[in-house]
């Protein structure tokens, strides 16, 4: 395949852009890639009432943040509204479209047969062969198709393979409204011929959409793009993807804590496979994507997956990186996870310092804050349950006899800690854990944690001590 590949991502600014959105986004991009091509972004506005600026901007953000970058100007398909007339009585003048003047009460009563007869709702073509002097007085007409009646068109799809309609079932579609306006039908044939798309990639919801455009592109005399259909996104129970599935914004992942790079990786094995390959790098992806190896079944969302994959992901990226990412977040995040919506440079060091021992854990960003806690905390700690719990009895006194041997650590490492309480421990006839535990719960407010030692190394010799003596009581009785 030549590098004059072009595909393009044409997503409608009524919402979100949401994963099924996404994906097909990274689909056209990666195949461009793949053939040193290049992907096009239009914005198919068309829809003046439920298009808004705040939809665009979160489909520009979400495409940005899973970083899937288009080539040239984002083109907006509703400043292309006079092209799109011009073509429209292009055809009309040679014949191959003709002014409808059929009344909405008209249209209403066809469709109404339609539904009695148990025949599917279609146009019936009463304006096809008639004369517009005919028409009511000052009837404003759209300009319909007049597509082929006979004879079938034909589909030859990269997905779905070779796709077939009897043309006696397809009816004369309208190619620009009463008020002057084109439909979506005639103007994403005009911008993509105009655009120069060598590959339409989108979802199989579309199919029956690329009859009636291949049809305007056969009465234009135009190449059809090579198109490619691929099936929608269930959820993990093969039903129709929802919210309840995770049918969420692009944004909403940042804010639950996925990695762009794991995003990425989790939504290109949804209907594609290359072998048994489960991880790959963006560079392996474009290298081994085709649309051969796109399947013809719906996809299965499943967030245990993407969990995992992101926690591959996390142990895989650099400490530094993870705290900035977390950054970004924060303020979306923080006040339900405890945390401040920024970090001082003490905290952020902390924070760096805990990442190796978080990430091990870790599937999302929010869990990486929420197991976090005790870098960011203030004193005296909020105490969890489970942790109050584990200073009850003689936890506390415990925490009490040990806090002048800590005192006495001069090398503030895990090693030298770790000789300290373990002797502590022994000389108390105790196991490790009856006092580790106490010890963990008063230094992070959790009954789990990072390593107890490389906690303690994290807070500091100060910070630690401060927190063992806050839970601590006077040391009445023997530890054990």
């Amino acid at each position: 395949m030549s590098d004059a590949v072009i595909t393009r991502f044409a997503p409608s600014p009524t919402g979100f852009l949401h994963i099924g959105g996404a994906r097909t986004a990274l689909f056209n991009w990666l195949f461009a890639r793949r053939h040193g091509g290049r992907m096009l972004l239009r914005i198919e506005d068309t829809d003046r009432e439920r298009s808004t600026p705040g939809a665009i901007a979160a489909i520009l953000d979400g495409l940005s943040w899973l970083d899937l970058g288009w080539d040239g100007e984002v083109v907006y398909q509703f400043s292309r509204a006079a092209r799109h007339r011009e073509i429209a009585e292009s055809l009309l003048a040679s014949g191959a479209a003709y002014y409808c003047f059929a009344s909405a009460q008209e249209l209403d009563e066809m469709r109404e047969a339609a539904r009695r007869d148990g025949r599917p709702i279609r146009y019936d073509g009463r304006w096809r062969d008639r004369d517009p002097a005919e028409a009511p007085p000052g009837a404003k007409p759209v300009i319909r198709l007049r597509a082929p009646a006979e004879g079938e068109t034909v589909v030859e799809d990269e997905v779905q393979g070779r796709v077939v309609w009897q043309n006696k079932d397809l009816d004369d579609i309208v190619l620009l409204r009463s008020d002057g306006t084109p439909t979506y039908m005639l103007a994403v044939v005009v911008d993509d011929h105009d655009m120069e798309v060598t590959h339409v990639i989108r979802g199989d919801d579309h199919l029956t959409n690329a009859a009636r455009q291949t049809q305007i592109y056969d009465a234009l005399s135009w190449r059809v793009p090579r198109l490619a259909h691929i099936p929608l996104i269930h959820g993990a129970d093969g039903a129709k993807l929802s919210k309840r599935h995770g049918a969420l914004g692009v944004e909403a992942y940042r804010a639950l804590g996925y990695l762009p790079s794991a995003m990425r990786n989790y939504l290109v094995r949804l209907g594609w496979s290359h072998g048994d390959q489960e991880v790959f790098t963006t560079e392996e992806m474009s290298a081994a994507f085709g649309l051969s190896a796109v399947g013809r079944s719906p996809a299965r969302f499943d967030v245990a997956k993407l969990d995992n994959l992101n926690g591959v992901y996390i142990r895989q990226t650099g400490d530094e990186e993870l705290v900035s990412r977390i950054e970004d977040i924060l303020p979306d995040i923080g006040a339900a996870t405890g945390a401040p919506a920024t970090l001082d440079a003490a905290q952020r060091s902390r924070l760096t310092a805990a990442m190796p021992g978080l990430k091990e854990r870790g599937r999302t960003l929010v869990e990486l804050v929420q197991s976090a806690y005790f870098v960011h905390a203030n004193r005296p700690l909020d105490l969890d349950e489970k942790a109050r719990a584990l200073l009850d009895g003689p936890g506390r006194a415990r925490l009490a006899a040990l806090v002048p041997l800590l005192g006495a650590v001069d090398d503030w490492s895990t090693g030298a800690i770790e000789v300290a309480v373990r002797a502590f421990a022994d000389e108390s006839g105790l196991k490790l854990g009856q006092v580790a535990q106490p010890l963990r719960a008063a230094l992070t407010g959790r009954a789990t944690s990072p390593g107890l030692f490389d906690v303690m190394v994290v807070l500091g010799r100060d910070e630690a001590l401060a927190r063992i003596v806050d839970q601590a009581s006077p040391a009445t009785a023997a530890p054990g």
